[in-house]
């Protein structure tokens, strides 16, 4: 962090509790988040964390998710990939949606992987390497973290947890790239949604490039967007961390919208 010019992290497990017995799983979590909140007690300034949750017992992820917030300081959650076999939207969830509602935290939705189902007619077929990082890395698991997003946004779940707010990586996981394409073809009178579909994105979903330093995918999500919507993220150690200062320094905006993609936006949302 000090070589690459990186002040401070909010930290993330990489793992997948959801695939634990749910009774496992809570333990399993727990421990987690104990472990994370002691680091980031360790170096307030440098860290802070993510809770992870067991979304198979959504009463008792919700519980631990207040317990994470309330008094472990972490500043919200990260589900990789599906809770389960259905996303999020699925009614069983709404537990876990009220409890980050109520508590005003934010929820990254990070990729994961399809299920096997999905995986072997989309993604088979090739060389067992290739398939796998198409379904994964290169493709697959982005789709299907942008689908969950999708749903939620379709499902209604932002106009019944109006304080709601999402995390969507990798430049939006590609969602922002089709999203007048969903409102076009999906208004109101299709969806019965209270807000235009992409009224509701922009005004839930956080866009983080999650390491992907390219400059003309920041420029859409910029012009969609805009910066105050924008969280700067690196995708470390799964990515090296070389230019990622650079990279923000010589975005073609002003030192005031820098500051906000850098680390106001994110001392907002945290409230760090």
């Amino acid at each position: 962090m000090n070589a690459a010019g990186i002040g401070m992290q909010v930290l993330s497990y990489g793992g997948f509790p959801q695939m634990l017995s749910a009774e496992k799983a809570v333990d399993v979590c727990r421990a987690a988040n104990d472990k994370l909140a002691e680091a980031a007690h360790a170096n307030p300034a440098r860290f802070s964390g993510f809770a992870t949750l067991p979304w198979q017992a959504p009463e008792a992820a919700a519980i631990e998710l207040e317990r994470a917030v309330t008094q472990l300081g972490l500043k919200g959650a990260l589900i990789n990939g599906r809770p389960g076999e259905s996303f999020l939207d699925d009614p069983q969830y709404a537990p876990i949606l009220s409890a980050l509602n109520e508590l005003n935290v934010a929820l990254y939705v990070h990729p994961g992987l399809p299920l096997p189902a999905v995986q072997a007619p989309y993604y088979g077929g090739f060389d067992r390497e290739l398939s796998a990082r198409l379904s994964m890395f290169a493709w697959g698991w982005h789709n299907e973290a942008g689908i969950q997003v999708i749903r939620m946004l379709l499902a209604g779940v932002f106009d019944r947890y109006p304080s709601l707010q999402v995390i969507s990586g990798h430049w939006g996981e590609m969602v922002p790239f089709f999203l007048q394409r969903l409102e076009d073809s999906i208004p109101q009178e299709a969806s019965g949604l209270n807000r235009p579909i992409v009224q509701t994105y922009r005004e839930h979903v956080y866009v983080s490039p999650s390491g992907m330093l390219t400059l003309p995918h920041f420029q859409f999500v910029y012009s969609l967007m805009g910066a105050e919507r924008i969280l700067y993220s690196i995708d470390y150690p799964y990515q090296s961390l070389d230019g990622a200062r650079a990279f923000i320094e010589n975005l073609p905006i002003s030192e005031t919208e820098k500051a906000l993609i850098a680390h106001g936006n994110a001392e907002k949302l945290f409230r760090l």
